[in-house]
């Protein structure tokens, strides 16, 4: 794409900054929003936000921002035409809302850069999978019964309208199923964005049950795909994807775990404890990660942990700076 030289507002891109060694992706994005007191019980989940409380995501991007994030991410993960549709959002609105998922992130790296924030951040526009329109769990499943060609065309035009709002890359994230991995790799032909593509897991199969390697295979010729990785899943997975991603692509490899806390659907709360810990991640960095952070109850605490292992520390800014 034109545009002025790299610097601090407009860096260099993101795979030739993962090139250079790793960096330091943002935490979810929901549990931010719910510790501030958001109520994301709704099909839309945090995209609701985008219209109702554009603020609350500009305080949550600001405070992963804060901790360290070299790469932060939008909320439209939830945000789709379909989506919109099913909640009386019309079509224009819904790619005005889109659009301002990306432009929410530049407004929280504005204030951040006010603050004295000086590093380059790279925006990575959110896009889910075709389960999390459904709003019923089959994002964690996959295999919904829809053919590839049927997934390009739903994906497409919201790829389309995110692209338009210019954002360094598309997060292409939490897919369950290598058919949809296949789709998404033709829905972001031609758009002038690089995208990564991250798959949710388990153990060393997709949610849907297909081999990482057929995964990541989709991928190895995709031009506009420029990383590979897993998303949303336990950390204890997080090594061996890692190495099949960079050994079938040989691309750099996003990893993006939850914390390692269950989620007990019937009593509707988390158990246990969490495993993500500092230890892991530089296994996950030897293995060969260059873009980590996290998923669900992943939150900007252990962002900074993060940004300081990896040596990409927050910079000083001023008093109360969480």
């Amino acid at each position: 794409m034109n545009g002025p030289a790299p610097g601090a507002d407009r860096p260099v891109p993101l795979a030739r900054a993962l090139a250079a060694g790793p960096l330091v992706l943002d935490g979810g994005l929901s549990n931010q929003l719910e510790a501030a007191g958001h109520d994301l019980s709704g099909a839309l989940w945090s995209a609701r936000l985008l219209r109702d409380r554009p603020q609350a995501l500009v305080d949550a991007h600001l405070a992963y921002l804060r901790a360290g994030a070299d790469v932060v991410t939008t909320a439209g993960y939830q945000a789709t035409f379909e989506g919109f549709a099913a909640q009386g959002v019309g079509r224009a609105e819904a790619e005005e809302l889109l659009r301002r998922s990306v432009e929410l992130v530049r407004r929280a790296v504005a204030l951040a850069r006010a603050e004295g924030m000086r590093r380059p951040v790279w925006t990575a526009a959110s896009a889910g999978p075709y389960g999390a329109m459904l709003a019923d769990g089959s994002e964690y499943r996959g295999r919904y019964g829809t053919g590839v060609r049927a997934l390009e065309r739903f994906h497409r035009p919201r790829l389309e309208a995110l692209a338009a709002a210019g954002p360094d890359v598309l997060a292409l994230e939490t897919v369950p199923d290598t058919d949809e991995g296949r789709a998404l790799a033709r829905a972001v032909r031609g758009l002038g964005v690089p995208a990564w593509l991250s798959y949710s897991v388990r153990g060393d199969r997709t949610c849907a049950g297909q081999s990482l390697e057929e995964a990541f295979a989709v991928a190895a010729d995709a031009e506009e795909i420029v990383a590979v990785g897993v998303n949303c899943c336990a950390p204890e997975d997080v090594g061996q994807a890692t190495r099949t991603a960079l050994r079938v692509t040989g691309k750099p490899v996003v990893v993006y775990p939850n914390s390692g806390e269950r989620w007990d659907e019937r009593a509707r709360a988390w158990r246990g404890g969490a495993t993500f810990t500092t230890d892991r991640v530089s296994g996950w960095t030897r293995a060969g990660a260059r873009l980590v952070g996290g998923c669900c109850r992943v939150g900007p605490r252990t962002v900074a942990e993060l940004a300081l292992l990896l040596g990409r520390a927050p910079e000083p800014g001023p008093p109360g700076r969480t």
